[in-house]
């Protein structure tokens, strides 16, 4: 696994071949199929074994802990961006994504939150990080954006400037207008990336209020 991890940091997934791996092992292709089924197999075991531990809860409360839980999600994916192109197709199956969802749970626990409750949280959390991580690696790589217009804020105000009906989109051409989209750089710090994030950890503290308030007989 660790062949494979280091051919996909150094060439990207592109460079992760069955027969590219096997080479490295001076091995037969063919005989990697005895340890995984498939390429696409390959790829799911490689993004969990290049995870790193979630970090320690220590003396921080629930809301502090999800926020070094989230970012540290979001550094480790921008720090190997090709974990960004292997697609999610469940919930957390590996043993390094149930480390980390054990971790949240965990954290959650003295809200009073079911154990669903703390779970569907976990998977939002991990969600956002992976969405924000995933936006700023395409806009920073506009040979694989839609458009490079999308290079930058200013190339993106300009294309809405240049197709929006004012009178169809009257807030999104005013944004527009003065490009107060943020920088692309920027996207993930504060206060873009804490903005959503403080707005998820609002929506954890109504659910607990909800919760622990007063229940209506049955």
């Amino acid at each position: 696994m660790e062949t494979a991890i280091a051919l996909a940091d150094e060439k990207g997934l592109a460079g992760v071949t069955m027969s590219a791996v096997a080479s490295k092992l001076k091995v037969a292709a063919m005989s990697l199929y005895r340890y995984v089924g498939s390429k696409d197999e390959l790829l799911t075991m490689m993004a969990d074994a290049a995870a790193p531990v979630p970090p320690v809860q220590g003396e921080l409360g629930w809301r502090e802990y999800v926020v070094v839980w989230t970012r540290a999600q979001l550094d480790h994916l921008r720090g190997r961006p090709w974990t960004l192109d292997i697609p999610r197709t469940g919930p957390p199956s590996g043993p390094s994504e149930l480390r980390w969802l054990e971790a949240m749970l965990r954290a959650l626990e003295a809200t009073g939150l079911s154990v669903g409750e703390r779970f569907n949280i976990a998977i939002a959390l991990s969600g956002y990080a992976f969405a924000q991580a995933k936006l700023v690696h395409d806009l920073a790589t506009p040979a694989q954006s839609a458009s490079e217009e999308f290079a930058s804020s200013a190339g993106y105000a300009a294309m809405l400037s240049a197709v929006l009906d004012e009178r169809d989109y009257p807030i999104l051409t005013s944004l527009a207008r003065v490009d107060d989209f943020g920088s692309w750089k920027e996207w993930v710090r504060d206060p873009d990336f804490g903005f959503g994030l403080n707005l998820l950890c609002a929506g954890v503290e109504s659910l607990i209020e909800r919760s622990s308030g007063p229940r209506s007989a049955p």
